[in-house]
């Protein structure tokens, strides 16, 4: 029986354990998980997830002019000389371009989970994807999904997402996953708000700060479970789409 265990903040990534035959799942709902799965269908080429602007910046050095887009926040606000990380915002600009991707947590969760066996990009968008794949190709593996959190908080979206996943996985299919209590406290949780995915959204931390600057409409678009049948993952440092 193939075990799913569930981290609630990126600062829970041990390298070392991740080394051992797992696979990582990382939700950063609000927002960059969400970015990366909607710019990859969108479009872009592939998506560089950077430690922050510096990075950002070095990478884009070794790239040709107009072959790219930075993208990129800190703490809830825009890098200088980026665009918004916001996937509506984003759509009719990167189109067959690398988007080098620096944000506070969700960039990061993927960089500490590098070492894993292989690296998911899971969203609410994709979930229902991401679960199949999962099923069909890895259900004699362990996952461990990894909820991003803020700043070293827990966050609400990012559990919703996990349970989100994990709904799609068990519904899907035959096989007896072993969840552990924090797995099986996500799938609940979303069981028990499915119907409220957007107001439960906007009343999170960061929901109710991109509502207040106006990104409400971002908010809605995230929200909107399984539309999206995509599953970005990491290869060599790099962010592909699997279909």
């Amino acid at each position: 029986m193939s075990k799913i265990h569930l981290l609630m903040r990126k600062e829970e990534i041990d390298s070392d354990k991740m080394l051992d035959n797992k696979l990582a799942v990382i939700f950063d709902v609000l927002l960059a998980t969400s970015t990366i799965t909607s710019g990859l269908y969108f479009g872009a080429k592939e998506v560089i997830p950077v430690l922050n602007g510096e990075e950002a910046v070095k990478e884009s050095l070794q790239r040709q002019e107009n072959s790219y887009v930075l993208v990129g926040e800190y703490e809830g606000k825009t890098i200088e000389g980026f665009l918004d990380p916001n996937p509506l915002t984003l759509r009719e600009k990167i189109a067959e371009k690398t988007m080098i991707l620096s944000t506070t947590n969700g960039t990061v969760a993927i960089r500490k989970a590098a070492s894993s066996k292989k690296v998911f990009i899971g969203s609410l968008l994709n979930a229902a994807k991401l679960a199949e794949v999962i099923d069909c190709e890895h259900n004699d593996e362990t996952v461990v999904i990894i909820c991003s959190g803020t700043s070293g908080e827990f966050c609400l979206e990012d559990f919703y997402g996990a349970g989100c996943f994990l709904d799609f996985l068990l519904n899907h299919t035959n096989k007896d996953w072993e969840l552990t209590d924090s797995s099986l406290a996500a799938l609940y949780f979303y069981r028990g708000n499915k119907e409220n995915g957007e107001s439960l959204l906007l009343a999170t931390h960061v929901g109710s700060m991109l509502k207040k600057y106006g990104y409400e409409k971002e908010v809605e678009f995230i929200s909107k479970v399984g539309t999206m049948g995509i599953v970005p993952y990491l290869h060599e440092q790099v962010i592909l789409p699997m279909y």
